[in-house]
């Protein structure tokens, strides 16, 4: 008996003595997804947005600035490449980039960024895939554009760029810079800088001769998840949404100031969560007026929501370079997620690339077979046990705006015009379309000869303001122009009952009873 219990003492002895050595030499990150069919070429572009000052007028002595004022933006570009025999890119090559951000061809790094790299010291000499300057693959290929995290650099998930790239994506990213300075700042003016940042290189990757501009992705790391949304509601190239624990689920009161409207939306979004925060820690840190609005998944519903909470995952894991940052292990133990490990952050992070892949696969590529994949369980593609979860939630019914009427009629056909709208206002009993703006429509569809389409359109707006001359006199209109004179007449005599003033009628009612 009592050996026994030596022996059970000498294997917790030993596993103790294991662990502290796994805590003295823990895993440096390393990715561990296999490339795709391509080989990832590198390009660096510096270019400036001319649209927008970003130096001041002054030096930092207050002398006349002497060099470019717009905004630089160091754009990277990684592509599907011909193999090649020249040596990829080091950790340490993409840290060499930092120097050039902004001043190009003055390399200087500030004592925040020297810090950073000599934090991922370790892992500098680190080979990754992409080769710069490679020969690229004939063809076509969707784009990602990728939107850093709060004031950082462009190469912070370099890794998943990468990967993409391999997998048949051209993926442009730039450094999150502030309205006017390198560093962000946490306010709607710091939000839209760098939306439009992405939206001009939406505009730059339509000039690359291997982009297919059909199919287009924002993919955003923190607060790159709450500018993206800025840009995906303001500029509709944009066909789907990937957010690493953005920060549209944490500041909705930005969102909201912002007049954005999640419950309009109808792209995909794929949202990556953090470990559920407790109550305790939401009271504590998201307790600010910038953190106070509705919740933006919750509003997700006119656009499929694919959902993956990584159980124990912190924010900052949500990025390949800050899982090579030896700091953030330092402070790893304050926010540390029940026993999920450093190596846990390595899988984790396998797991982000393979979602975010299937993901662009299904609504960019169309592909069924990523689409069937995303609606699977954990369990069901092969992942571990207690790791993460999914919810797949499909949209349903149409966002209450006139874009999506539109789009819906185009769909449908103008002839429903009637049961799309009372369709809208079930869903939100106070909406309702603005008269002047669905008359300028009819009137764009009667301009380029849509003829059948403007009545429907005219028709609509008549039955919906009753007591408008000016709606019955464009519909008298459109019957005239399209041949039926005595619906015109009928319809100029209702625009002059509700509104005998109407010049306009009058003129036409004389001119189609002259030729009776």
């Amino acid at each position: 008996m009592l050996a026994k219990v030596h022996q059970a003492g000498s294997r917790a002895v030993f596993l103790i003595a294991s662990i502290a050595a796994s805590a003295q030499n823990p895993p440096l990150f390393h990715f561990t997804e296999a490339p795709g069919p391509h080989s990832a070429g590198l390009k660096v572009v510096e270019q400036y947005d001319y649209s927008r000052t970003y130096r001041p007028l002054s030096d930092e002595r207050g002398k006349p600035y002497q060099g470019e004022r717009a905004r630089p933006l160091q754009t990277l570009i990684w592509y599907p490449a011909e193999k090649t025999a020249a040596k990829p890119m080091t950790v340490g090559d993409y840290g060499n980039l930092w120097g050039t951000e902004t001043s190009f061809a003055k390399p200087y790094l500030s004592v925040d960024q020297k810090q950073w790299l000599e934090a991922i010291k370790p892992t500098l000499a680190g080979s990754m895939w992409a080769v710069r300057d490679a020969p690229p693959v004939s063809g076509h290929f969707p784009v990602v554009i990728y939107a850093p995290s709060f004031s950082s650099m462009s190469w912070e998930n370099a890794d998943l760029c990468e990967y993409l790239a391999t997998h048949g994506y051209v993926v442009i990213a730039s450094p999150d810079l502030g309205e006017a300075t390198r560093n962000m700042t946490d306010d709607l003016a710091g939000i839209n800088a760098q939306a439009r940042d992405i939206s001009f290189l939406i505009g730059y990757a339509q000039t690359l001769p291997n982009t297919e501009m059909s199919a287009l992705a924002v993919a955003g790391f923190s607060w790159g998840g709450i500018s993206n949304l800025f840009a995906a509601a303001r500029d509709n190239r944009i066909d789907a949404l990937v957010a690493l624990d953005g920060s549209m689920r944490y500041y909705p009161g930005l969102v909201k100031s912002g007049d954005v409207h999640p419950e309009q939306m109808t792209i995909p979004l794929l949202f990556f969560a953090q470990g559920d925060m407790t109550l305790e820690d939401q009271a504590r840190y998201l307790n600010g007026e910038k953190n106070q609005g509705p919740s933006v998944l919750n509003a997700w519903t006119h656009g499929d929501l694919v959902l993956v909470r990584m159980l124990g995952l912190v924010h900052v894991e949500h990025s390949s370079m800050y899982q090579r940052n030896e700091d953030v292990w330092k402070r790893f133990p304050d926010q540390q997620i029940a026993d999920y490990g450093r190596e846990d952050g390595i899988a984790g992070y396998a797991w982000i690339a393979r979602y975010t892949l299937h993901f662009l696969d299904a609504y960019l590529k169309h592909d069924g077979a990523s689409m069937a994949w995303l609606k699977k369980t954990p369990a069901e593609n092969g992942a571990p046990p207690h790791f993460f979860s999914v919810n797949y939630r499909a949209a349903k019914g149409i966002p209450a705006s006139l874009d999506a009427f539109r789009a819906e009629l185009g769909r449908q056909g103008f002839d429903h015009a009637d049961e799309v709208y009372a369709a809208m206002q079930k869903e939100k009993p106070d909406f309702k379309l603005d008269d002047s703006a669905v008359n300028a429509w009819g009137y764009e569809l009667m301009g380029n000869n849509h003829m059948p389409e403007a009545i429907d359109i005219f028709k609509f707006n008549v039955k919906n303001y009753p007591d408008s001359g000016n709606a019955y006199d464009s519909l008298g209109e459109a019957y005239m122009k399209s041949g039926q004179k005595q619906l015109a007449i009928d319809n100029y005599k209702k625009s002059l009952e509700k509104d005998p003033s109407n010049d306009h009628a009058k003129q036409k009612l004389k001119e189609l009873q002259e030729k009776s």
